[in-house]
């Protein structure tokens, strides 16, 4: 019965969501209030409807409902519940209900929170945000629908994909949803903007939250997903540029650029039709991975489904939104002249630069994620793009950003002095290239890549804190002022710092990793750098829904026992498929990452080590972005609800 109440809500979220498209937007053309009246109590029904549907096909899975299909296709009796749980959105059909659930969500927020919105933006808004909801009701409910009933239910199910029992596969899609969705409330903004024909600070001020929301949740799920793929597949590795992982990364570029180019609409009122592109083009790049991993158009170990109907469907829900707001974009330009005018050294020059390296590091992305397949179509030859081209050609936009961030958060607004920018700076660069050059000298003949993290981290960090505290003035109580300045400016500095600590992790694990593959006897212990691994034993043993090969092995160093490792090889007899689930002693400084193979024919295991400098700082860098991106949502929120109510005034719009 719940399962039938689910589907109706459904199908009555959908009707909601056509009504609340299209009423509001004729009552904000008219200037009729009422009619812009209903796009709020439709955005919360519509939400709490779609979040009815959720929650019973959740129930679904928690109580092993096998007369859906979908249930069967995707659990099992015998798995944990967290994984009953996460399966729900661990397949096609329920992901997509998990998209659309967000997608009303932010709707829903915006409804409830954006009253000092001017009513008639208020109403655009909440229509835009609608139409793509509609949109993905649609493809729900033609495509996709996860209340499929069987006529004759089987005793059991066929389990959820092994790889995706695990609790960082369990939290990674929704705090990556959150991400991809929440840019469509930028995107709702931009064309609610456009159709107004007027984008100023004020908007600035107004999008800027809902686009640093989407991208902490994005900084989150990215982080999340990179973590597991480094401790569960095995391979020690914790990005391959992958397409799925690209499409992800995408939208994150493109978010971080928007959110720069916001603040110099909201200070300036320059950049006005760059930052509505890039709004746009952000949302329109979460539409692509969507596309790219539900198409089957491109080979990931990620992908959802390998439907090409369904890839047609979201084509065309991608060329409807991204079209036509590039086409209503093209019409409304002229209404975009930029007021504030700026010399070309000035922060406003800086913010430039920094989002044409974003916007450029994503392009560079997107070629090398989409040639293989117009290599295909167009050419007739396979090609395979991997990481040796990413990290040639991506790189060296991350170093010069890394170099540009500190100075050009020092320039002053419309104009400036580079050498006066530069002069707090002097000691933060000197100190900093100092540290990398010691760094060199004690890795004489390897790579340089070590010592440039090194540099880059002490740079980012060191800057950051100078600009902090350049906020607190000259004598007096400094330290009182610094801990009175904005948390926006706390989150930058931290923010900026998490980039720097990010960059070193990634530097030296790439340029100082050491790895070991030997077939190792059981009580003979073998080095691999300053270690010593023993492989004691292997035992097996019966988890709650798999069998496990697991090995012991002691770590010692310098004769003393650091840890006892286990890692495993498990096979899920229900879906016929084996896993790798590695063992890794973590330390600040440094991992030692342990996978057990297959026994060999002469004796002994095949054994994989690795010794992974720094890996931790790459997780401990994602966490201080999304930090320093909290930080300064909890200021922007006082922030923006004061700059809406002086907007809101010379309307002329009865409020509702």
């Amino acid at each position: 019965m719940i399962t039938e109440l689910g589907h109706f809500a459904l199908l009555l979220a959908f009707v909601v969501a056509i009504v609340q498209t299209i009423v509001p937007l004729i009552g904000a053309h008219k200037r009729w209030a009422s009619w812009m009246a209903v796009a709020e109590p439709a955005a919360s029904a519509q939400f709490f409807l779609t979040a009815f549907s959720f929650a019973a096909l959740t129930w679904a899975f928690v109580t092993s409902d096998f007369s859906l299909r979908l249930v069967v296709l995707n659990s099992h009796s015998a798995k944990p519940l967290l994984y009953k749980i996460s399966g729900t959105w661990g397949n096609h059909e329920g992901s997509m209900l998990l998209w659309v659930l967000i997608v009303t969500l932010f709707g829903a927020t915006a409804a409830w929170f954006g009253n000092n919105l001017p009513p008639t933006l208020r109403a655009r808004v909440l229509a835009v945000q609608s139409a793509i909801a509609v949109a993905f009701f649609a493809f729900i409910i033609f495509t996709s629908n996860p209340f499929v009933r069987l006529g004759v239910p089987p005793f059991d199910g066929q389990d959820l994909n092994p790889l995706l029992q695990d609790p960082g596969l369990a939290f990674h899609p929704p705090f990556l949803y959150l991400g991809y969705v929440g840019l469509s409330m930028a995107f709702s903004f931009a064309v609610a903007a456009l159709i107004e024909g007027r984008v100023d600070a004020a908007w600035g001020r107004w999008v800027r939250p809902w686009t640093l929301a989407a991208w902490v949740f994005l900084t989150i799920g990215i982080a999340l997903g990179s973590w597991w793929a480094y401790y569960e597949l095995g391979w020690g590795g914790f990005w391959f540029w992958d397409p799925v992982e690209n499409a992800s990364f995408m939208p994150w570029l493109l978010a971080a650029a928007l959110l720069h180019s916001a603040i110099v609409v909201e200070k300036r009122e320059s950049l006005k039709s760059w930052t509505i592109l890039l709004a746009i083009l952000a949302f329109g790049f979460s539409l692509i991975g969507t596309f790219i991993v539900r198409s089957g158009l491109l080979t990931s170990v990620h992908a959802f489904a390998n439907d090409p109907e369904r890839g047609v469907f979201i084509l065309m829900i991608l060329g409807f939104f991204m079209g036509g707001a590039l086409l209503l974009f093209a019409f409304r330009a002229s209404t975009m002249e930029a007021k504030g005018i700026f010399g070309v050294v000035s922060r406003e020059s800086a913010l430039v630069t920094n989002n044409v390296l974003l916007a450029v590091s994503c392009f560079v992305v997107f070629v090398g994620t989409m040639w293989p397949l117009v290599a295909e179509m167009f050419f007739d030859r396979k090609l395979s793009v991997g990481p040796p081209f990413f990290n040639m050609a991506f790189t060296p936009f991350m170093l010069v950003l890394g170099l540009v961030l500190p100075v050009g958060a020092m320039l002053p607004w419309k104009r400036g002095q580079l050498t006066r920018a530069m002069a707090p700076l002097k000691y933060a660069f000197l100190l900093a290239f100092a540290i990398g050059g010691l760094v060199w000298a004690m890795q004489t003949g390897r790579s340089l890549l070590g010592p440039i993290g090194v540099f880059l981290v002490a740079w980012l960090i060191m800057g950051s804190v100078v600009d902090l505290l350049s906020r607190t003035g000259r004598g007096g109580d400094r330290f009182g002022r610094l801990l009175r300045l904005p948390r926006a400016d706390w989150g930058k500095t931290v923010a900026h710092s998490g980039l720097g600590i990010t960059m070193m992790g990634v530097a030296g694990l790439t340029a100082w990793q050491q790895e070991d593959i030997r077939v190792a006897q059981i009580g003979e212990p073998f080095n691999v750098g300053a270690y010593t691994l023993t492989l004691n034993g292997v035992e097996e043993f019966e988890g709650p829904n798999y069998l496990s090969t697991m090995g012991l092995v002691t770590l010692a160093q310098n004769g003393r026992e650091i840890a006892q490792l286990r890692p495993e090889k498990r096979i899920y007899p229900v879906a016929q498929m084996p896993t790798t689930e590695a063992a890794i002693d973590y330390d600040l400084a440094r991992d030692v990452y342990v996978v057990i193979g297959d026994p060999q024919a002469a004796g002994g295991w095949a054994i994989r080590t690795y010794i992974k400098p720094l890996t931790n700082w790459i997780w401990i860098g994602c966490a201080l972005m999304a930090l320093g991106g909290l930080l300064s949502l909890s200021d922007r929120r006082f922030r923006v609800a004061a700059g809406a109510r002086k907007a809101a005034k010379p309307q002329g719009v009865p409020a509702e």
